[in-house]
């Protein structure tokens, strides 16, 4: 039986419904599954276009590369493991995330042509470990608001669901 999470923009009351891959991704299921729930402040990607995703504590130890991305689809939600000197500084003083050393980036990327390159360290791939099955439009309409409107205030859940 499949493995359901849900992924919810709290603020603005937007979730959408994921199907663990765990044939493809079996590490990183287990890890995330066990984890849930995880949340964290909401931010939208500068580099990688139609992406939203939080920052939340390590949660497991090193899991490796498995169904790895550097360009992810609509639907893709993607898991990131990044050192305390991987990140920006300001940022990671801004997300009360400096004195980690290191981070766990839970990702769902909305729309097209996403490219994971980072200006500073070059490629940067993730662990693509679920795919949206429900609400993928309404959850890229939020996630396109988060762009515009601004993340302030806003939090990413991810959640086990029922189905």
């Amino acid at each position: 039986m499949s493995r359901l999470m849900s992924i919810t923009l709290q603020s603005r009351g937007v979730s959408c419904v994921a199907e663990l891959l765990d044939k493809e991704a079996p590490r990183t299921c287990e890890a995330v599954w066990n984890a849930l729930p995880l949340s964290g402040d909401a931010q939208h990607a500068k580099y990688a276009r139609n992406e939203v995703y939080t920052m939340v504590p390590r949660f497991t130890g090193e899991i490796g590369l498995e169904n790895p991305t550097v360009t992810p689809i609509p639907g893709d939600v993607v898991y990131f493991s990044f050192s305390g000197g991987m990140l920006d500084q300001r940022f990671k003083e801004d997300q009360g995330i400096h004195e980690l050393p290191g981070v766990i980036d839970l990702a769902i990327f909305y729309g097209r042509n996403n490219l994971l390159l980072n200006g500073d360290v070059g490629w940067v791939p993730g662990n693509v470990y679920a795919t949206v099955v429900e609400g993928l439009d309404q959850m890229a309409e939020a996630c396109h608001d988060v762009w515009r409107s601004g993340s302030v205030g806003e939090r990413l859940l991810y959640q086990r669901h029922s189905g």
